[in-house]
């Protein structure tokens, strides 16, 4: 599976302004739909987030499958999930993949495209 992933990855992001109770500490939740627009079935084996925050400072984030699971994804079917981050400051990045494995046991990445989390009202 060279060509284009054939995953389809959308995310949601929300600020969560009562999240944790310290103030210089910005919590975001976000929902992401993975779907698999493939002829295969796929196994979400492991994940890679690359954080960074609105100073430029960056937080690798890499294991097992997602919250718990390596959740097996049939072709046309989708995987939904949310999870969380807490940033420094109001606004930062994620980016990453996910390693997928196919039932004939080839391993590919789905690039999860940068995204932005941002408090309400932070940019003009």
């Amino acid at each position: 599976m060279n060509e284009a992933s054939p995953i389809a990855i959308d995310v949601q992001t929300q600020y969560l302004p009562n999240g944790i109770p310290d103030k210089d500490k910005y919590p975001f939740s976000y929902t992401i739909t993975i779907t698999n627009q493939s002829d295969k079935s796929v196994q979400l084996i492991a994940r890679y987030w690359l954080i960074t925050d609105g100073n430029g400072k960056s937080t690798e984030v890499k294991g097992p499958g997602v919250i718990g699971e390596q959740p097996l994804i049939k072709q046309g079917e989708s995987f939904q999930y949310s999870s969380g981050a807490i940033l420094d400051t109001p606004i930062g990045t994620m980016q990453g993949f996910y390693e997928m494995l196919t039932l004939d046991g080839q391993t590919f990445e789905a690039p999860i495209d940068v995204f932005r989390l941002a408090v309400p009202n932070v940019l003009n």
